[in-house]
């Protein structure tokens, strides 16, 4: 896989942009692990292997254990390995990232509202959203994930 063009390079100013809403994330009060835990589930629905490289890293960076990533992609039956907040997280972030099946059903919502107040729901949805538009920068753009150059 060989990249395309590079992003960063032909709109900074975009690019920095991106940037800034990730700033509003990390700074919005949700947990950075949570919100990595996200991040990667997300990537793995999109199959965006720039981001699951990222992501992994950053995730074992901040202590997670590897058999929580491991087992990321099937957390509903890995469930005692994640908490409250963590499983809802996820099953949101699969709902929203797959919007165009699913129509974000009101039972999702609820369901999420049981474990978010609504201030954490909007800035878990805005690093959903954020993600997603990462993912589809990466995937179409063809951004090398940092294994692939061997380091």
């Amino acid at each position: 896989m060989s990249q395309r063009l590079d992003y960063n390079q032909i709109a900074p100013a975009g690019v920095k942009a991106l940037g800034g809403v990730r700033g509003y994330v990390m700074q919005s009060g949700l947990s950075p692990a949570l919100v990595e835990l996200v991040y990667l589930r997300i990537s793995q629905i999109n199959n965006c292997a720039y981001c699951l490289d990222t992501h992994t890293r950053d995730l074992l960076k901040k202590g997670v254990k590897i058999e929580k990533i491991a087992l990321l992609q099937a957390w509903k039956e890995a469930r005692a390995l994640f908490d409250e907040h963590e499983r809802a997280a996820l099953a949101w972030a699969e709902t929203v990232t797959r919007v165009a099946d699913t129509g974000v059903p009101d039972e999702a919502y609820q369901d999420a509202r049981a474990v978010f107040d609504e201030r954490e729901l909007v800035d878990l949805t805005i690093a959903i959203s954020l993600m997603n538009a990462y993912n589809r920068m990466a995937i179409s753009f063809r951004s090398t994930p940092q294994a692939a150059l061997g380091t």
